[in-house]
């Protein structure tokens, strides 16, 4: 049997350590934070995470607490108008084999952290965040913050976008903020109006700005969110932020991004930040994961969905490996997540730019190349990415 510690108790972690522990191998997860918890607001789920949810055998569980949407919508914010619909109703769900679904973030991680809870051979250790590492031919082991120490046969950096085992396994330096400031809020349902309450993802573009808004928690809240292309270098997370100096920011939003803005109170705001993909992200019996591994911009909507997939594969690849195959498996596990990974952090890049922000002449070639898309075009274009299953053989979840 394996022993894996796991750093970082988040949805990437813990699905790293249902993947390992379905298996038979033993697994402690060090979590940096007092409590299992997961704060946030809104995930949007595509059919590609829901089949390795399936997989690590919590994909009913997260579906009975999801929204399943019928349709993902982007819409200009100056005309009202819609610029393209995708539907992702019954036939996308039987092409694809899974719904579209937004869940609030506790009820994808919740399932997680049940199943974890429920295997004898998952140790969950809280106030325990990694700072260092060190590792020889045979073993590995961990130093939190606090001085204790934890060695297995592998370690895996899941511990977000500022991974302290990033830091010293690559040691790139801190993440790349790309210029937009989003401010996220959740709404309860009663105090939307009606004819806001749609079973849709909707995303109303304008020029440098954008706002998104879907219901989540069972449909009881409005998960709503506004990025502005600000050109932001400061890296920021969660600070509050008061309803005058959002609605300052987005002064000329349009009459329903400007009624939507309104209805938000509790805001906080990020500065998103992202990195450029690499090709090694394991050396010898430390491997990373999820944003530790591949950060992107959430304009893919695909990050959560990513983590979970690299969790399968990496599960599937340690199933049978005796501790001696550790470091050829980790590698084996890279090899087939990084190039899959690396064209998702860059479509996200693409759409932010290219999609929710154009002005003038861009915007209109926007639209132009949007306009001729119907049902069937628009499921081709993300079959690559929605549609992948994760496979089960040793070469994991590739195109």
């Amino acid at each position: 049997m394996i022993h894996a510690l796991v750093a970082g108790g988040g949805i990437g972690g813990l699905a790293t350590a249902l993947a390992l522990a379905r298996t038979g191998q033993r697994v402690t997860v060090l979590e940096r934070q007092d409590a299992f918890t997961d704060i946030g607001a809104g995930i949007q789920i595509a059919p590609n995470g829901f089949h390795a949810l399936n997989r690590l055998g919590v994909g009913r569980a997260v579906r009975d607490r999801a929204v399943l949407v019928d349709e993902l919508r982007l819409m200009d914010a100056t005309t009202g108008r819609a610029l393209v619909a995708l539907p992702v109703g019954e036939r996308y769900r039987q092409r694809f084999g899974d719904p579209y679904a937004v869940v609030h973030r506790r009820d994808l991680h919740t399932p997680l952290l049940t199943a974890c809870r429920a295997i004898g051979t998952v140790d969950l250790v809280a106030g325990a965040g990694v700072r260092r590492y060190h590792q020889d031919a045979d073993r590995v082991t961990a130093t939190t913050a606090d001085g204790r120490t934890f060695s297995g046969d592998l370690l895996v950096g899941a511990d977000g976008i500022r991974s302290t085992v990033r830091a010293q396994l690559l040691g790139d330096g801190p993440p790349r903020p790309c210029g937009h400031t989003i401010y996220r809020t959740l709404v309860p349902m009663e105090r939307v109006p009606r004819w806001l309450r749609r079973n849709a993802v909707t995303l109303w573009a304008g020029p440098g700005w954008h706002v998104v808004h879907y219901p989540v928690a069972g449909g009881s809240c409005l998960n709503l969110a506004a990025v502005l292309d600000d050109g932001a270098t400061e890296a920021v997370s969660g600070r509050p932020a008061g309803r005058a100096a959002v609605l300052r920011r987005f002064a000329d939003p349009g009459p329903v991004p400007g009624t939507l803005l309104r209805l938000g109170e509790d805001w906080r705001r990020w500065v998103l930040c992202d990195r450029d993909p690499v090709d090694v992200w394991t050396r010898g019996r430390v491997t990373l994961m999820g944003d530790a591994a591949h950060p992107m911009l959430q304009y893919a909507a695909q990050g959560a969905c990513q983590a979970l997939e690299d969790a399968v594969v990496l599960g599937n690849l340690l199933a049978d490996a005796p501790t001696t195959d550790v470091p050829l498996r980790l590698e084996r596990y890279n090899a087939a997540r990084r190039e899959r990974a690396g064209r998702v952090q860059r479509l996200s890049r693409e759409m932010g730019a290219r999609l929710y922000h154009p002005a003038g002449e861009d915007a209109q070639a926007r639209d132009a190349l949007l306009r001729p898309l119907d049902e069937e075009a628009l499921h081709r274009r993300v079959a690559w990415l929605h549609g992948t299953p994760v496979r089960a053989d040793a070469r994991g979840g590739g195109d």
